[in-house]
Formats: C-alpha cells, structure tokens, sequence
C-alpha cells in the first residue's frame, strides 16, 4: 500500500450555511423542527432566508466542517463535493482553499444553485436546520476523483448523501476505490431522520465497507431499532470495528471488540451553538487516528475540538486547533 498524501479525504454535500439566533417562538411560527435537519425546496428557502436578515454566512456542509477542523489541527484534508457556478458555490470554494482543504470537484453549470443550510439557533444553544440541498445532491459517480481518494488514509463519507439515488451511486463508488487502496473508511449517520430514510441500506454499508462509524445516541438507536443504548452498542459492535456514540454533555462511547471507552465532554464556560458540534468531533477523533494515536487519545481530541466549536456561533473552528491542543497538553 503506497503512503498516504492526505489524513483524511471526505465526500459530503457542500453546503452554504446561514446561521441566525432565534427566540423558540420563531420555531413554533415557522413550523421548524426542533433539533433536527429538515429537508426544504427553493421557495421555502428564499422564504427563511429572508426573515433570517442578520445570519452568518459560512460556507458548511457536515463532512466540509470536519475537513476544516482537520486542517485546523495541522492535518492534510481533501474534499469532494458539487456545487453550482454561482455566487455562494464561488464563496464556498474561496472559504474552503483558504481553510488549507484541497477541493477541486468542478462546478455544475446551470440551475439549481448552491445548496444552502438556514440553521436556526435557540437560546439553548440547539441549532434547527432547514436545508435546500440544490446542487449538492447532483454529486454523481464521475465526479469521485479516484487519484484523490486513493491518496487519503481515511475515507469520511457524509450520510445526507443518501438522500439521492445518484449521490448514493457516488457515495458506494468512493467507498470501493478506497477499500481497493488499501485505505480506511469512516461514515457519520448525520441526523435521526435520515437513518430513518435509509437505515436498511446504512446497516448494509457499514457491515460491509466501513471501519470507523460517527453517530449520536438517538442515530444509533434508530440505526439498530432499540429502545436500549447498550443493546444498539451490541448490534453496531458486531457490524464495524470501531463505533462512536456522542453524548452532548455526558461526552461519548468508542466502542469496539475489546469493550466500550468512555470519554467525558471538555465543560464550557456557555453552550453558545451546537452546529457544527458532531462534524468537529469527527474531525478531532480522525486527526488523531490519522497520527496513530490511541483510541482514547483520539476521543479526547475529538471532545476538545467539539468543545470550541459550540461556545461560537457557526461550524468551523474560530481558535487554530493547533495551538489549542498543544496548549492542553496533546501531541499533534
């Protein structure tokens, strides 16, 4: 097996995120759904995106901000993703590059537009995603760059991408090129509701092709159908070598053949936005796989970097990873 060029290469949908605090009532108004992601068309976009006037704009999508918080810890990232020849895919691909992630899938000529996230952010800190997937869902198998993928240690596969039968296509393709390199692969479940959509084809993918598998505890326990957290742990033990269970405040579970290790949550001084939370997480736990750390390790790097991401608002890391993990004492 040739030496990797990057720690970690992801395939997700590149998403333009619009972030915006909001009293409960906007949700209750709105008809949103608490804590979730909720799949909308272009007119219901336009309509929240003009009652949220004062949103931050940063370029998101779930597997792109844990490439950021990759490179934000001095790792090696590449990304595949579509987006649309226009303004916010024209942003997204200017905030990525100069993030440090190599990003070079072509832009698709023509509607539909950049797929953008209107995330609504409660005073407690829980976001509500409403999200136009326009063009990202049109990834399709020849836009998977197989040189790209072959040159990653690890695979980070996004599940929202199964929400399209072409993307799906895609999704399975960059998975079989990099378990014919040799390589690793690593799939979040990303939200409740799209394991719900897919779970026989989730619980087919990871028994089959993946390594390392991201969720929270309500996507574990739809995944396997149980209304008991070690049950669920049991079933996905049997399936993947190494399952992560986040926890928000309780911190998480690695999971693996030889047992279950807990890793506390790093406290806060104020819960300020949980976007982004989970995708940081992930970006902490695979730097520290890709540096040959120990599981342990790895969870502890992955608390930290989900740690600074909720006490700001928005997804990607405001402090240089880097330099906050050193500070704290880890080897990167």
């Amino acid at each position: 097996m040739q030496s990797s060029t990057y720690d970690v290469v992801a395939v997700g949908n590149a998403i333009i995120d619009l972030i915006q605090a909001v009293p409960e009532s906007f949700l209750l108004e709105e008809a949103i759904a608490k804590d979730a992601m909720t799949l909308i068309d272009e007119a219901r976009a336009d309509h929240l995106t003009a009652r949220l006037q004062d949103a931050v704009v940063a370029a998101g999508g779930s597997a792109a901000n844990t490439m950021t918080g990759v490179a934000s810890l001095g790792g090696s990232a590449g990304y595949i993703g579509k987006v649309a020849d226009d303004p916010l895919g024209e942003r997204f691909t200017a905030e990525f590059r100069s993030a440090g992630v190599a990003f070079n899938t072509p832009p698709r000529q023509g509607p539909p537009g950049t797929a953008r996230s209107i995330i609504a952010v409660t005073p407690d800190g829980h976001r509500s995603m409403n999200t136009y997937l326009g063009a990202s869902t049109l990834l399709a198998p020849e836009d998977i760059d197989a040189d790209l993928i072959a040159a990653g240690a690890t695979l980070f596969l996004e599940g929202y991408l199964f929400d399209r039968d072409e993307a799906k296509a895609a999704f399975v393709r960059a998975a079989e090129i990099a378990k014919a390199a040799g390589r690793k692969v690593s799939l979040t479940l990303s939200d409740k509701f799209c394991v719900d959509r897919h779970r026989e084809s989730f619980r087919h993918l990871v028994a089959g092709h993946v390594d390392v598998l991201f969720s929270n505890e309500a996507e574990i326990l739809s995944l396997y159908e149980s209304a008991d957290l070690g049950g669920a742990v049991m079933a996905a033990k049997q399936a993947c070598p190494v399952v992560i269970v986040t926890r928000s405040e309780l911190g998480s579970l690695i999971v693996t053949s030889g047992g279950v290790e807990e890793v506390v949550a790093l406290p806060v001084e104020r819960v300020v936005d949980t976007t982004g939370a989970g995708d940081q997480y992930a970006a902490g736990f695979l730097f520290g796989l890709a540096r040959g750390r120990p599981l342990p390790e790895c969870g502890a790097l992955a608390s930290l970097a989900a740690a600074e991401v909720i006490s700001h608002v928005g997804p990607r890391p405001e402090q240089d990873l880097r330099a906050l993990a050193l500070k704290s004492g880890f080897r990167v």
